[in-house]
């Protein structure tokens, strides 16, 4: 006879129901313990489907109390959907159980976000079948509102409107709709039905107008939820349906005080909204207006900002005996960043009888910024295990970064020819608790996430590792024949790759004093005396290869004879390797060319469908045509100065950060590098994107191009992280006297003039820029990219803008450069924006 947990494990629900009929409750609470111990017993099945709906019967009809079944039900591995709940509800109805309503409630509690919609329906059948009142929490409203989104009847679904009259939980849940943070983001869907935009919004409306709604209910709880504030996308449904409900005068004025607050406070279009609520009342109280029109006025915003400006304009008319309190608020817009309405500001006090203060310019005759501070000296090596330990740990939970890999490295090959046993007791949990972080990503060629993990276990069970070995031989074989050239992976982040491939060839097997490679500074650079000591100490044991070859590549670029002549007379290999590099000078300068590419990017990859054709400037590198007079022509299997651009939306994943301390002194080649990385952060929206850029003006050596570019892009980055890295590289590169902003300038209006850049992104950091002391060289830069601009056929969005920035930052410099262009925009007719600030750039250049 098949027992009960075998139907349970067959799915056999009806069955499981009847084998349990008629059982007394002695018999049935026996069953539990048992059922109890065997779920227990089989922890790693995932109980769904027609076997989770046995399990819940099985549940209901044995044990004994809801907090029992709750426990049980309300484990990670149980999945239970609206068809388990009929023959829960008749499994309790057989048992006579009372506590239903309880377990709805239990369960309810236990809801998890990343799965609402079937166990959330589970639950909600429970509730309606007790006759009880839903659960309030915040999991069980977002469930609710998920199952407005998404019908049971999805093939044809009623409107929601008709839904919504029909629903038991309407008028209890409704409330919380307003207090649970974050939910408005979900409540801008269409009408699965009408396909109607916004579709909530306008039903609750329609309920209110239709009285089924309390109407006041729905006004207020808009506003409490607009004054709490959330993200500007959450807070959209509310302000949406604040509208479609109208409110009276009557209503409006009740609420003065909250739309006040609103004004002042709130993220822009609940602002606009507040603004729109309060004009045109009568007995808004007028200290409180000017009050808030104090915050308002210095708002970025200029649409409100203009509307507030008309708004005084208005009371100034209404109450002429307190024109001098208005026009005292007009002025505090002198530090306005937009000059129209610095403009607007003052015209209307001129307007009224008031004449504003003149400001006094201070003028500056070029930029004032601090002196780039001295190189930070790296972090001491690590010779402890337990350090190591506590680094590793650090690393693997967070995006790699390029000193504290470093260090790891370093401290692997310390430690594994020195305490091997202790480097294994103190990794290997370690290694253990992130058994799943560090993995191979399949989709990224560049990654080193599986690498590292390799690397580690060789290091901890050397004599585990010879397939590992065998895999790293082959790896190291292909970079002796030149064939680790995938043009996806960048040449930087090759040599990461055959590093990591020589220290788990050699870590355990050989006894290796520590990394030549090591940085003595923050940046990833290496002083030619540290690395003279390291081969002195080594002796005549040849140097790893690839561990010279990052050590040299850290040095200071240029001849250095007298280090030369230091490492000659070690008569080693090591020293003479050194020696000669020294003598060379380093890398030799690639030849750089610009290029178009063309891609469409992927709007959808579950789809796989592609958008509009984009292009991008990048760099291609080639090795120069000759040798440098004092060397032989650099041998470089892995093409570090052969950068290919990929013809790929985005190859590099952000591993970019980690290349300039590959080539500390080399900023030019670091930069081509990073340019498909910099770039997707204008293009691609890729966020962190152009986080490699400060590291870069950190770096030393001469710019170019590639740098020109990555600085325009990053310019024009679309997230505010990214533009502010942008702005730190600039006042860094400008601190130090390396930047070129002129050709910084020109990039930025040929990219924005031939829509590769959004220009309007650029306006922000390049104001930034010049607030924070770099004025003369945001000047140079913005009358560099203005004619270009100009010069369009249609001016693209963000000119004007460009030109009042201009038209400031000359007049805070005094320095007067011809912007070719200007004078043919002067001469049009009109008074367009874009002429109106080309003309207001001309008049601050002749003065």
């Amino acid at each position: 006879m098949t027992t009960l947990f075998e139907l349970i494990t067959e799915g056999s629900v009806v069955e499981t129901g009847a084998r349990l009929a008629g059982l007394d409750e002695q018999r049935r609470r026996q069953l539990g313990t048992e059922l109890t111990a065997y779920v227990r017993r089989r922890r790693d099945n995932w109980w769904g489907g027609a076997e989770g709906a046995a399990l819940a019967v099985a549940a209901v009809g044995c044990l004994p109390s809801a907090a029992k079944v709750a426990d049980l039900l309300g484990r990670r591995s149980v999945w239970l959907d609206e068809k388990a709940g009929p023959p829960v509800v008749e499994a309790a109805r057989d048992r006579g159980v009372d506590w239903l309503p309880d377990l709805a409630h239990r369960l309810a509690d236990r809801l998890v976000r990343t799965d609402l919609s079937g166990s959330w329906s589970f639950v909600a059948h429970l509730t309606v079948a007790a006759g009880a009142p839903p659960p309030t929490g915040d999991l069980f409203v977002e469930g609710w509102l998920e199952s407005l989104v998404w019908p049971a009847e999805r093939l044809r679904p009623y409107p929601l409107i008709e839904r919504l009259r029909a629903d038991a939980f309407l008028d209890a849940l409704l409330p919380r709709l307003f207090e649970v943070d974050g939910i408005g983001t979900r409540m801008t869907f269409h009408d699965l039905r009408t396909r109607e935009p916004l579709a909530l919004p306008q039903a609750l409306a329609r309920l209110a107008a239709e009285e089924r709604l309390d109407r006041r209910l729905l006004l207020d709880g808009c506003l409490d939820r607009l004054l709490r504030g959330d993200r500007p996308a959450a807070l959209r449904p509310f302000v949406v349906l604040h509208d479609l409900i109208e409110p009276t005068p009557t209503e409006r004025t009740d609420r003065c005080t909250d739309y006040l607050r609103l004004l002042a406070d709130a993220p822009g279009p609940v602002a606009s909204m507040a603004q729109k609520a309060l004009r045109g009342l009568t007995d808004v109280e007028f200290d409180a207006v000017l009050d808030a029109s104090r915050a308002v006025l210095v708002r970025p915003e200029k649409a409100l900002v203009r509307g507030q400006l008309g708004w005084l304009d208005q009371l100034a008319r209404q109450r002429r005996d307190r024109v001098p309190e208005v026009a005292a608020v007009l002025a505090e817009m002198v530090e306005h960043p937009a000059v129209e309405l610095r403009d607007r500001a003052v015209a209307l006090a001129a307007k009224h009888g008031v004449v504003p203060a003149s400001v006094a310019v201070v003028v500056h005759a070029g930029d004032d910024l601090p002196a780039p501070p001295p190189p930070a000296a790296a972090p001491p090596p690590i010779t402890d295990p337990d350090e190591l330990a506590e680094e590793v740990a650090a690393l693997l939970g967070t995006r790699f970064t390029a000193l504290p890999l470093e260090r790891i490295l370093d401290g692997v090959v310390r430690l594994a020819g020195t305490d091997q046993s202790r480097l294994a007791r103190a990794l290997t949990p370690v290694l253990d608790r992130n058994r799943q972080q560090p993995e191979e990503h399949r989709w990224d060629p560049s990654c080193l996430h599986g690498q590292l993990s390799k690397l580690l276990r060789a290091s901890v069970a050397p004599a585990e590792t010879s397939a590992l070995r065998s895999w790293w031989n082959g790896l190291l074989a292909a970079a002796r024949q030149s064939q680790v050239t995938d043009p996806r992976v960048a040449p930087a982040q090759r040599l990461l790759r055959v590093r990591f491939a020589e220290i788990g060839t050699q870590v355990g097997q050989t006894r290796y004093p520590s990394l030549l490679a090591a940085p003595t500074q923050a940046s990833g650079a290496l002083d030619p005396a540290v690395l003279h000591d390291r081969l002195a100490v080594l002796g005549d044991r040849l140097p790893w290869r690839w561990d010279l070859t990052q050590a040299l590549l850290r040095l200071p670029p240029g001849v250095d004879e007298v280090s030369a002549d230091r490492a000659a007379a070690l008569g080693t290999p090591g020293g003479r390797r050194l020696a000669a590099w020294l003598r060379s000078g380093g890398l030799p300068r690639p030849r750089a060319q610009t290029v178009t590419v063309r891609f469409r990017r992927t709007t959808s990859y579950r789809t796989g469908h592609l958008g509009p054709a984009t292009e991008r400037v990048q760099v291609e590198l080639s090795p120069p045509e000759a040798a440098p007079a004092r060397a032989e022509r650099f041998d470089d299997p892995l093409g570090l100065l052969d950068g290919r651009v990929v013809r790929l939306e985005n190859h590099c994943a952000n591993w970019s950060p980690l290349w300039p301390a590959v080539l500390p002194g080399y900023r030019e080649l670091v930069a081509a590098y990073a340019l498909t990385d910099v770039s997707s952060a204008a293009d691609l929206d890729v966020q962190g994107g152009a986080s490699v850029l400060p590291l870069l003006a950190e770096c030393t050596g001469a710019g170019g191009v590639a740098l020109d570019l990555a600085l325009a892009y990053g310019l024009g980055a679309r997230h505010r992280s990214d533009r502010v890295a942008a702005v730190d590289a600039l006042l860094l590169l400008a601190a130090a006297g390396d930047l070129d902003a002129a050709t910084v300038g020109r990039q930025v209006g040929e990219l924005g003039a031939g829509g590769v850049l959004t220009l309007t992104r650029c306006v922000e950091p390049l104001r930034d820029l010049a607030m924070a002391g770099a004025r003369l060289s945001a000047w140079r830069l913005l009358a560099a990219a203005l004619p270009a601009l100009l010069a369009a056929p249609k001016p693209p969005r963000g000119t004007p803008d460009l030109l009042t920035l201009a038209a400031e930052t000359a007049t805070a410099t005094g320095v007067r450069i011809e912007v070719p262009g200007l004078a043919e925009v002067i001469a049009r007719r009109g008074s367009s924006r874009l002429v109106t600030e080309a003309r207001r750039l001309a008049a601050a250049l002749d003065r």
